[in-house]
């Protein structure tokens, strides 16, 4: 399905042949990428539990993201609020506006399962450019501070400022 489709920017949802594209661009920029992610994205949509996306930019993959309508991990797990998981813009195609529309169309597809939408973003550098695009799209931290391997990081407890360490953010209609 495509969610949108203008100015070179289209939205779709992802295919298989997308899987190995987006792992070979990730391992180009330096990423430990591997196909497992993306090939369990894929599952999931096929048995419904997520709504995986692909931005295309004039033809080429650029960016992915995906929406769990009713996620059952995280800060807000089994309460009826949607997801959105792993966001990603390549790095070759950042600054051309791809990853704000593609936030827009996971957003529209979340608060169409709810009025709350929340996500998990990393901590260290790597994610500033994240962490500051989430703050000015509104959403905020969900008040249960920082979590290490999907479970609450305790005051003063040991953790790793790795891909695992992350703040729940979440944003109301």
């Amino acid at each position: 399905m495509v969610y949108y489709d203008k100015n070179g920017i289209v939205i779709r949802d992802l295919q298989p042949s997308d899987a190995q594209i987006i792992t070979e661009e990730e391992i180009a920029q330096g990423w430990d990428a591997t196909i497992d992610k993306y090939e369990m994205r894929l599952r999931h949509q096929t048995e419904g539990k997520s709504i995986a996306l692909v931005a295309e930019w004039n033809g080429s993959v650029a960016g992915y993201v995906n929406v769990y309508p009713d996620a059952k991990s995280g800060a807000f797990a089994n309460r009826g609020y949607a997801e959105i998981v792993d966001f990603g813009v390549l790095e070759k195609y950042r600054r051309r506006g791809i990853g704000s529309k593609l936030m827009d169309i996971a957003e529209q597809i979340a608060f169409s399962f709810s009025d709350v939408v929340y996500l998990g973003v990393g901590l260290h550098s790597g994610y500033g450019s994240a962490q500051r695009m989430y703050v000015k799209r509104g959403y905020i931290p969900d008040g249960s501070g920082v979590w290490y391997k999907d479970q609450v990081c305790e005051p003063y407890g040991d953790c790793c400022n790795d891909d695992d360490l992350v703040l729940y953010l979440s944003k109301q209609i």
